[in-house]
């Protein structure tokens, strides 16, 4: 077993890792910026190295550093969390050529996944179904174009590098479609320095289902069953809960069952997520759910599925990291009720959801139902940094129905002053 963790990121996933590495009696190293050197991730660990300034490009982004943190604290693992370098599959290569253990899936497996046109193809040999569409090579706009006109209106662009909402333009009608391309690439081509892009058919009654999978070095794979996430604001989850709302039995067991193979298909190691777009407009059904990308590591949203499983995800990751085989097999894994997420945001909505930063002057999250958070009250709110600051988990329930309404009370307690937050506002759809 790993006896001491370096966690290469900051806020609430610092922090829930150092909870589930400390219950396992491992040592656990924080890094921080010169905007977190007070951070609550810093406090909470036995140790804490510095790595550069406020920026996120200048430290949390910087693998080198990372690397050299890890071995300056004589720490033996690294995990990644989320964001940043998580899903670096050169990073992830560098910390195991270090000599350190990498809490992740092997690199190779990131790089299949890591590009949603290699990725889709990849999942179609392996009998996943993908979402109609063109994945082709050809980028010349009238190529693209043509493709689209094919498919038929409307239809989503998105960059083969793109994640987080960004590089998504939806096209409603031909004649729409040359601008669109022309912001998709060149949004693309800022945020991941690749303007390619990919042509979906784009659903008109979407649900976002995505599916909790984890591997191990022993070829076991199996899924901890699905989420939904359906709502969203501007391409990023607000709610997420489990199990999905009217997915029957035929449907989960049909859709699990394709997240595991293509868990397979690219010999997955560690914590994983496949997600899917469904056409909801008649339901959830099997052959209305199709494959859009794989997160090659650990969600903002896995409290649920520990909610619902009574599994601790980090533990799991910790355990496959040192070389054991996967805590449970499939047949020992079943659902136990309903849980929901939802995340507090750092944005001011009077200002159109710009980040909201400053001091939390008065930051009561209760004490009902279960909460992730990176800060306390007292502590400053950056703009540098993610402005997703805390959740609230709703621990599971018997059922989702008249419990709805009794259990997701806690979540309008929670009391936060300066910066301001999203509060009473609905979210939308995802799109």
């Amino acid at each position: 077993m790993i006896k001491s963790l370096l966690i290469a990121n900051r806020g609430e996933i610092a922090c829930r890792i150092i909870r589930t590495a400390r219950e396992m009696g491992i040592r656990t190293v924080a890094v921080y910026s010169d905007a977190d050197a007070r951070a609550l991730h810093v406090r909470m660990a036995d140790e804490a190295v510095h790595i550069g300034p406020s920026p996120a490009r200048e430290s949390y982004l910087v693998g080198d550093k990372i690397i050299a943190a890890a071995k300056a604290a004589k720490a033996q693992a690294i995990h990644p969390g989320y964001g940043f370098l998580s899903e670096n599959a050169d990073f992830a290569e560098s910390v195991i050529k270090a000599g350190l253990i990498w809490v992740g899936p092997k690199p190779d497996s990131i790089r299949a996944m890591g590009l949603k046109d290699a990725a889709k193809k990849l999942m179609a040999d392996a009998g996943v179904p993908v979402t109609p569409g063109y994945l082709g090579e050809d980028q010349d706009p009238k190529r693209l174009k043509k493709e689209a006109d094919a498919i038929g209106y409307p239809v989503l662009i998105k960059a083969v590098a793109g994640g987080g909402g960004k590089g998504m333009r939806r096209v409603d009608a031909a004649k729409d479609f040359d601008d669109a391309l022309e912001s998709c690439k060149r949004e693309a081509a800022s945020s991941f320095g690749d303007d390619r892009v990919l042509i979906e058919k784009y659903i008109l009654s979407p649900r976002h289902i995505e599916v909790q999978v984890f591997g191990d070095s022993h070829g076991n794979v199996v899924h901890l069953f699905e989420r939904d996430c359906s709502l969203q604001r501007r391409h990023q989850k607000v709610i997420e809960e489990a199990p999905a709302p009217g997915m029957d039995e035929a449907t989960r067991e049909a859709v699990c069952g394709a997240a595991v193979r293509a868990a397979k298909a690219v010999n997955y190691e560690g914590a994983g997520t496949i997600e899917f777009i469904a056409d909801a407009s008649k339901g959830l059904k099997a052959d209305r759910i199709w494959f859009m990308e794989m997160n090659t590591r650990l969600q903002v949203e896995h409290p649920v599925t520990e909610e619902i499983t009574g599994q601790d995800l980090v533990e799991w990751q910790l355990r496959v990291a040192s070389g054991e085989k996967l805590p449970l097999r499939q047949d020992e894994l079943a659902i136990d009720g309903w849980a929901i997420e939802a995340r507090l945001y750092a944005e001011d909505p009077a200002k159109g959801f710009l980040p909201s930063v400053g001091r939390l002057e008065h930051f009561d999250l209760g004490d009902e139902g279960r909460i992730e958070t990176g800060v306390e009250e007292g502590d400053a709110i950056h703009e540098i940094t993610d402005r997703t600051e805390s959740r609230a988990a709703i621990p599971a329930s018997p059922a989702r129905g008249d419990e709805l309404a009794r259990d997701v009370v806690p979540l309008g307690r929670r009391q936060v002053v300066a910066p301001r937050v999203p509060r009473g506002l609905g979210p939308q759809p995802v799109r």
